[in-house]
């Protein structure tokens, strides 16, 4: 396949970056193995060989290359990312009881939670496993600061998710945990490793974060208007479980206070009738919050683009500012 045929940035760097891609792979199968728990690869493998994009180990390995690292510490790191993704996924599937994960059974639905729970503490064992072997306290920093922020905001997530109090400024605070936190991560530990100057790891952390909020906003505005046959999900998936996302949260802001006992009722105690999604619908196209939404998500992208304006110009850095608009392209 040549570069001319591949359209999707993430094809892309993909294609640029195979042959590491391919040393990744392979160190996540060796580490993913245990001699005395057979079950440890088998849940693993599920979710690692499930074909998703692996962005995250790529802005690592991309961040590397970015500043001419030559080394092979950024294979390891991309797989720390890798397993800490991977570990949160089991965690979050036992949490949110999912049955699915894009269009194929949960690994807690195939096994169990016990299963889920106790190999992705394993995953998040053999990631700090490879982050020492990188000889680097300041990577360790990072990555297990990035732990931390995950775990607590998935915490926040569960509590603030129903909480009709919940605010914008709370809602960027889960998101920032759950998703931008391993972005950034990925993109700051590459430049580390490749000893690009504080000046320039600060841009590429700006631009993981950044990037990390647009593709979340991205991924609950298309909840409400987005395509479940691309999506993977039907719309409303995060009303019916009773997600607090930026559309509503917008909605609630503004709400009558017949509106704001719809939102109690539904969301705050789950009781939901039939065409309640519709009037839910109805409340956000009364106050374009889907429109500010998407207004949000777009903002977040160019944020994370201007943040490259510090770091080497390169094939790479044009690349990952074509990330950034992929990441909201979605929404066109």
């Amino acid at each position: 396949m040549s570069v001319s045929t591949i359209s999707k940035p993430h094809e892309r760097l993909a294609e640029m970056l195979a042959g590491e891609m391919a040393a990744v792979n392979t160190l996540i199968r060796t580490r993913m193995s245990s001699e005395h728990a057979p079950r440890i690869p088998e849940v693993t493998a599920h979710l690692v060989e499930a074909g998703g994009k692996r962005l995250r180990p790529m802005l690592t390995l991309a961040a590397a290359q970015l500043f001419g690292y030559s080394g092979d510490h950024h294979v390891k790191l991309a797989a720390t990312v890798e397993f800490i993704h991977t570990a949160t996924l089991l965690h979050d599937d036992v949490v949110d009881e999912s049955g699915q994960r894009r269009g194929r059974p949960t690994a807690n639905l195939l096994w169990d939670n016990k299963s889920s729970v106790l190999v992705g503490d394993y995953l998040f064992s053999r990631s700090f496993q490879l982050m020492v072997e990188t000889g680097s306290l300041r990577v360790l920093d990072i990555l297990a600061n990035a732990s931390a922020t995950i775990a607590e905001g998935e915490v926040l997530q569960m509590t603030a998710a129903t909480d009709l109090g919940t605010d914008e400024g709370v809602y960027l605070q889960v998101v920032r945990g759950k998703t931008a936190a391993l972005f950034s991560a990925a993109t700051e530990v590459g430049g580390v490793i490749a000893g690009a100057n504080d000046a320039q790891v600060k841009a590429l952390y700006d631009y993981g974060d950044a990037l990390g909020v647009a593709f979340q906003i991205a991924d609950d505005l298309l909840d409400y208007q987005g395509d479940s046959a691309v999506t993977g999900k039907n719309v409303g998936d995060d009303f019916r479980e009773r997600k607090l996302t930026l559309p509503v949260i917008k909605a609630v802001a503004q709400a009558t206070a017949d509106e704001h006992a719809f939102w109690e009722r539904t969301i705050g105690r789950g009781r939901q009738e039939e065409g309640d999604l519709d009037y839910a619908l109805s409340l956000m196209a009364k106050y374009r919050t889907l429109e500010a939404t998407r207004a949000d998500a777009f903002g977040w992208a160019t944020k994370a683009k201007a943040s490259l304006e510090d770091v080497p110009d390169h094939e790479i850095r044009t690349l990952l500012g074509d990330l950034a608009d992929y990441v909201v392209s979605r929404l066109n």
